[in-house]
């Protein structure tokens, strides 16, 4: 009995393929728990794709991709003096988003990050005339640039990169490759367009792995069932049952990511307004599970267990039987199942 990631293979891939020629030179992005899917899966799936780089999210994600995936492989996280060395081959390239980056690795193959709307990490305009010094002794792959995926003030992600382009360009920089990430394809084409001595390499994973969202399914097997009468105690703290009702069991508790849950950016009166009703109803121990039963998303009976949840299901719903699989709605990247099947 399992929390089990469901996945109809056909549909999935092809709308990888659908993706890739959406965005010439897609670079695949394997970070976190695999989007999901996991790290060995990913690289198949890149590499099935054809792709000749993978990005990843740390130096020990490289380290553990790298015998899964024989291309080269581009760590997102900038480096910086003093981490922690982890044996890597020459496949792997770094970002750096300083100069005391630059300098700090001399033979290495570098991505340098330039600072965006983001205002995450990146090198600034005033760096640029200490940068020609700083390139020549690394081997340049190229720049990048992360872009926000939200522009409220209205502005334009593609005057953002020909900003940039504009800037490196001045400054005398090699222009040969650019990376991107949060571009739609017509943003990307219009910059080749402009830029046809420049190689645009869209860094993408939520949209590549994520972007079907037919395609996969998780879904949690009941464990046990047992009936409870309004008033009855149950569980760790000996709550009462609000009504008649069943107690159901199902695979998929904290280890596997269920209750866990990451901040969301509101917009908008009714999603605030919903927030502030979640919070109410959470105050009295009401919270609403992510599994699904005769149609309706179920509430925790209690705080999920670490391998398992119990439901409330009441009596006016269809008993679940021992075996019966629950629908449940998880979040991708905070998800770990306890196996895959294809279909």
């Amino acid at each position: 009995m399992a929390l089990t990631l469901y996945v109809d293979t056909a549909r999935w891939r092809a709308h990888h393929k659908h993706v890739q020629e959406q965005f010439p030179g897609l670079v695949p992005v394997c970070k976190g728990n695999g989007y999901g899917f996991g790290h060995e899966r990913l690289a198949e799936e890149a590499t099935r794709l054809g792709s000749d780089v993978l990005a990843v999210g740390t130096t020990y994600e490289a380290a553990r991709i790298k015998d899964f995936f024989g291309g080269d492989l581009l760590v997102l996280t900038p480096y910086r003096r003093g981490e922690e060395p982890v044996p890597l081959p020459d496949r792997v390239v770094r970002s750096v988003s300083s100069i005391d980056g630059v300098y700090g690795l001399v033979g290495a193959r570098v991505v340098i990050e330039v600072m965006s709307s983001m205002k995450r990490h990146g090198i600034s305009e005033q760096d640029l005339p200490q940068l020609h010094a700083a390139i020549e002794n690394v081997r340049l792959e190229g720049f990048a640039i992360h872009l926000p995926l939200d522009r409220t003030d209205g502005s334009d992600a593609v005057e953002e990169v020909i900003g940039w382009m504009d800037r490196l360009r001045a400054a005398r920089l090699p222009l040969h490759t650019m990376f991107v990430s949060h571009l739609k394809a017509d943003e990307l084409a219009r910059l080749q367009q402009q830029f046809p001595q420049t190689r645009f390499r869209a860094r993408i994973g939520t949209r590549l792995w994520l972007g079907d969202h037919e395609a996969t399914e998780y879904r949690g097997a009941v464990l046990d069932v047992t009936r409870v009468a309004k008033g009855e105690r149950f569980g760790y703290r000996q709550q009462k049952a609000a009504s008649d009702g069943f107690l159901v069991v199902v695979a998929g508790g904290t280890s596997h990511g269920v209750g866990l849950e990451a901040p969301k950016a509101l917009h908008g009166v009714m999603p605030r307004a919903k927030g502030v009703a979640r919070a109410g109803l959470a105050t009295v121990n009401r919270n609403l599970s992510p599994f699904v039963w005769s149609g309706k998303q179920r509430w925790f009976a209690e705080p999920p267990h670490m391998q398992v949840s119990i439901l409330f299901v009441p009596s006016d719903a269809a008993e679940p039987k021992v075996g019966d699989e629950l629908v449940a709605h998880l979040r991708h990247t905070t998800t770990q199942f306890d196996r895959i099947l294809d279909r």
